[in-house]
């Protein structure tokens, strides 16, 4: 199975309104004729790569973009045509033509199959409805089918951010839109380490830098994602060479602190302060039971109760430079280490 989307936000699951087609409306419509439905989403139109089909008074939708919009993760099996839809606890999985599915493992009978039309996977709307955990009505007099997430605007801009058509600082922020300090977003997905996909209070979709001074935002996914980009970072400078004292405004030395300060900074825009004493008052203390990926490890040094920082890099491993023979180096949080240890601090 190959993934088509890793698009992970939980939604709040809602009851269900019911799609069972009205007295003699099948009767009005051709099993095949494509009907001229529009989808409203939150309030707002949504236009789908293909469009809706209304078979006998069933309703169905293009899986794709409206999956992706709502933040839910997709994969698709080509060879038996089965696409698995996950979206926090919930997992639908269905075959396009097959009239039952699977909700987290209990069987839903599918009273039209799916199709596949301009290569686009469509499913009945109800199916698309318990998957996505929203509220969804079709409404046949206007030819509309309504879905309300109803999860509201839950993350807080903390420093001013553009609102961007793409994850990347490339090019110009294209949408326009200024979000100001305290104005609020709802989280669709995460675009990596670095990027969050959202919706605006206007209605507006398009991505927001998830470096931590920008928004409240944070999530165990996104965390891991930050540490791992963070060590990635800190990487490129294996070998640099070890100077005590170097000037934090170059990166061709580094003693341990300057070298943390900078990656932060860089990476994460975190500013960090220039000594190993002051950096770890920052932060929260973490217990060596629970270090995660980006923890600051603090050790005894020349005479000092902490004189020595390093960035844990996971699976037993610290990142940092202390002896002009190695310069910025990984090796094992052990030995020495682990007798010289203070204290650890978790930054994000």
């Amino acid at each position: 199975m190959t993934t088509m989307h890793k698009l992970i936000l939980p939604l709040l699951a809602l009851p269900l309104v019911s799609l069972a087609p009205a007295p003699g409306e099948a009767a009005a419509r051709s099993a095949a004729e494509p009907a001229a439905i529009s989808i409203i989403l939150d309030g707002q139109p949504f236009q789908p790569d293909t469009e809706p089909l209304n078979m006998n008074g069933t309703v169905l939708v293009p899986l794709r973009g409206l999956f992706e919009t709502l933040g839910a993760e997709l994969s698709w099996d080509n060879a038996s045509k089965t696409v698995t839809a996950a979206k926090g606890n919930t997992t639908l999985i269905y075959q396009i033509g097959s009239r039952a599915a699977r909700l987290n493992g209990q069987t839903l009978g599918v009273q039209v199959p799916g199709q596949i039309r301009e290569g686009q996977s469509l499913i009945p709307l109800r199916l698309a409805s318990e998957a996505l955990g929203s509220d969804v009505a079709w409404l046949p007099d206007t030819g509309t089918v309504r879905i309300s997430t109803n999860t509201g605007y839950e993350t807080t801009i903390e420093r001013g951010v553009n609102l961007r058509s793409t994850p990347g600082t490339t090019e110009e922020p294209v949408l326009g839109e200024l979000l100001p300090s305290g104005s609020k977003v709802h989280i669709l997905n995460e675009s990596g380490p670095l990027w969050l996909k959202v919706r605006t209070e206007k209605g507006n979709i398009g991505y927001i830098s998830a470096k931590p001074k920008y928004t409240d935002y944070t999530s165990d996914s996104l965390l891991r994602k930050q540490g791992e980009a963070l060590i990635a970072y800190g990487l490129n400078y294996t070998g640099t060479p070890y100077e005590f004292g170097a000037s934090p405004d170059q990166t061709g030395t580094f003693d341990c602190s300057s070298f943390v300060q900078r990656i932060y900074a860089d990476a994460l825009s975190v500013n960090l302060p220039r000594v190993s004493y002051n950096q770890a008052k920052e932060g929260t203390e973490a217990g060596l039971d629970e270090l995660r990926t980006g923890d600051l490890l603090f050790f005894s040094a020349r005479g000092l109760d902490i004189g020595h920082v390093a960035i844990y890099a996971g699976n037993n491993q610290i990142l940092h430079t202390y002896s002009k023979e190695q310069g910025v180096h990984t090796e094992a949080f052990d030995g020495q280490w682990k007798e010289r240890f203070v204290t650890a601090r978790r930054i994000l």
